[in-house]
């Protein structure tokens, strides 16, 4: 396994990627609400990107060996899709959780986010889902420092979901990134204490626990993209980027509206 270390200077390009990434979320967060369409997202968030931003959305025309071009400048995955949700003509409805992912290729390097939000009024099984979500990913990044382990994150992030009655998908995972969209190493949200590679500094990867209602099987839907969870029941994600460094890790994707630590970070 290959896995690139970052310099300073590379950390310096990422951190304005990371930057832009979560700008694109705070600018679509007002757009969220009922009537509105994913497709009206990506236009938003595409429009913004390229003519406000001078960068590149990394999704659109994305085209993994085994793939077909992802068409869209985000991915948009509603209620029980768990990921790469294509955004169409369907409007959001009063209820509705979607996870919008952000991927933002500025000079070269890439950012990479996403975040749930409720559609109006959400009842309480989905406020708590995306929380717990959000505190899950939370309690994986809190695990990176040099000589941590990868199934360190893992075990982390399983342990409190699965605790919590959810359950963790484990087909997909976090990331290695920089320069490319997806490099080595995959951070499994699932795993063992003390397992897999050691952290290290310059290393840069997403966090992005997936998790599920129900029970954590998933299908691909006919569309070649679309992953959604086998018995429909609601699934949530977040991802954050971030770097290991000297002492801990410092999150690449932040700006004035991401949203605020736990209290079990800051505390």
């Amino acid at each position: 396994m290959t896995i690139t270390l970052k310099s300073a200077a590379d950390v310096a390009a990422m951190r304005i990627a990371g930057r832009l990434t979560s700008e694109v979320l705070d600018m679509l967060g007002a757009h969220v609400k009922p009537g509105v369409t994913t497709e009206q997202l990506d236009k938003l968030a595409h429009d913004h990107i390229v003519h406000v931003q001078n960068a590149i959305p990394a999704p659109l025309n994305y085209a993994p060996p085994g793939y077909t071009p992802y068409p869209k400048s985000i991915c948009t995955s509603v209620n029980h899709q768990v990921c790469h949700g294509i955004p169409n003509d369907k409007p959001l409805k009063n209820g509705d959780i979607v996870n919008i992912d952000v991927t933002v290729i500025k000079d070269g390097w890439h950012g990479d986010s996403s975040r749930m939000f409720v559609v109006g009024e959400g009842s309480i099984a989905a406020k708590r889902l995306c929380h717990i979500t959000y505190e899950a990913m939370w309690k994986g990044i809190q695990k990176v420092k040099p000589g941590a382990r990868l199934g360190d994150i893992g075990h982390a992030i399983q342990t409190f979901a699965e605790n919590q009655g959810y359950s963790i998908v484990r087909e997909f995972c976090g990331h290695g990134i920089g320069q490319k969209f997806h490099e080595e190493p995959q951070i499994l949200h699932y795993g063992r204490p003390g397992t897999l590679e050691e952290l290290v500094p310059g290393m840069v990867f997403t966090i992005e626990p997936m998790i599920n209602v129900g029970r954590r099987e998933i299908k691909e839907m006919g569309d070649g993209w679309t992953i959604v969870t086998k018995d429909r029941s609601l699934s949530a994600q977040w991802e954050h980027t971030v770097v290991v460094t000297d002492t801990g890790y410092e999150v690449l994707t932040v700006s004035d509206g991401t949203p605020a630590v736990p209290a079990f970070i800051t505390g």
